[in-house]
């Protein structure tokens, strides 16, 4: 019996000492750490029944990751992209997505994350795994692993909401005196959440509130625009408001709109956050119905002078040649750069606390391209950036480059 024991001791400190070993292995007991790799994938929604897609933020991310990995990687590790999921739009569907990069291709960190309705977010808290992409819904807010690349925009009342639409387009339009906004939304709750926010941010800057319609059935654009016009030609005392701005997801959805509006004889001014898409310009008729319209994207436009802008072009093209720049693709850059900027603060010892201890510990970044970020706050609130772009003779124009712009309180 006491020789048993004896060799029981023996066998338990071998153990202990081969465990003492792994642990003193650099990223030994991190998940996709090596001492040269750093595993990332993302989740997107890459096709869905709507043909609403997502999947280009896979090549911002790529370009983004292959420039960092040309440079050496982040303290000697390159990273090692496995690629992007597609969840479909379903929220059961993203879950699994999540949990598969976690538990089977064992990733250090989800990037990019780009899907409205992304399911994974309480399995990535729960585990403590970062994730980094667009935070457009409310399962990004309030986490410590949620890294939105423009901070929470859906954040709940009391915390800071956005002001930059409203004070950039003040500032287009020689300013907000007297001037009247009308916001249409659709009956989904995203669209409706963000049709306060917005009707907030216009208010914040001065304008005048004449109308906030969240009627429009949110499934398929209407067969008759009329109703929804003639609400919005007379909501400033019986005379069309200055400016009509739409929070309706599709591009189908604003050509029905501002179509029916300037058939009415609209001389106002339309806006919206998602007219910016390279693909409008490939169709005539989608093109001049949106003539004129300023659209509002959460980072400097493709467009711009900005040396920032420059290299993201640079680093797109070595990866994917003649590549059309589009919305989604920013997102995805910019959530890498911010992964990867927080990965290189974090230092050569690199757990997930740590990543994460670096990132909810007064964390602060600037960038011409998508503005700033500064987290633990922006967990709870928007980063406050945005820029404005005009459609005109059937070409995009910077309007207004990215600014950031304090919060108000939302009520």
């Amino acid at each position: 019996m006491r020789r048993e024991l004896v060799v029981l001791a023996t066998v338990v400190a071998l153990a202990g000492c081969a465990a003492q070993q792994k642990a003193a292995t650099p990223g030994g007991q991190t998940p996709g750490v090596t001492d040269t790799t750093v595993r990332v994938g993302g989740v997107l929604t890459k096709t869905s029944a709507s043909g609403y897609s997502t999947k280009d933020a896979e090549i911002g991310a790529r370009a983004r990751f292959e420039r960092a990995n040309a440079a050496g990687g982040v303290h000697g590790r390159k990273i090692e992209f496995v690629g992007a999921e597609d969840d479909t739009q379903d929220a059961a569907k993203g879950d699994a997505a999540a949990k598969k990069l976690v538990q089977k291709d064992k990733v250090f960190a989800l990037v990019p994350v780009h899907a409205p309705n992304f399911g994974g977010a309480v399995f990535l808290e729960q585990q403590g795994v970062p994730w980094f992409g667009w935070a457009t819904g409310p399962q990004w807010c309030g986490t410590r692993t949620g890294f939105g690349y423009n901070g929470c925009l859906a954040p709940k009342p009391g915390a800071g909401s956005q002001t930059w639409w409203g004070n950039q387009m003040a500032d287009l339009l020689g300013g907000s005196g007297g001037k009247t906004v009308y916001v249409q939304t659709s009956d989904s709750s995203g669209s409706k959440y963000g049709g306060k926010t917005i009707s907030q941010s216009f208010q914040a800057a001065g304008f005048r509130l004449v109308g906030l319609n969240s009627a429009l059935p949110g499934a398929a654009p209407p067969a008759d625009w009329l109703p929804y016009v003639d609400k919005i030609m007379t909501s400033d005392g019986g005379a069309p408001p200055d400016i009509v701005v739409s929070i309706i997801a599709g591009t189908k959805f604003n050509v029905g709109l501002y179509s029916a509006l300037k058939k009415a004889g609209y001389k106002g001014v339309l806006s919206d956050a998602t007219s910016y898409d390279a693909a409008i310009l490939k169709d005539a008729a989608t093109a001049q119905a949106l003539e004129g319209v300023i659209a509002a994207p959460m980072f400097e436009p493709f467009e711009s002078s900005a040396p920032e802008i420059a290299q993201l072009k640079q680093d797109v093209e070595k990866v994917a040649p003649g590549a059309t720049l589009t919305q989604h693709l920013a997102i995805g850059y910019w959530s890498a750069d911010i992964f990867l900027t927080m990965l290189e603060r974090t230092g050569k010892d690199l757990t997930r606390e740590k990543l994460l201890a670096t990132g909810n510990g007064a964390f602060s970044y600037e960038n011409a391209g998508f503005g700033r970020i500064q987290y633990p706050k922006d967990h709870d609130e928007p980063n406050g950036c945005g820029a404005l772009v005009k459609l005109q003779g059937g070409a995009y124009q910077v309007a207004r480059s990215m600014k950031c712009f304090d919060n108000v309180p939302l009520k």
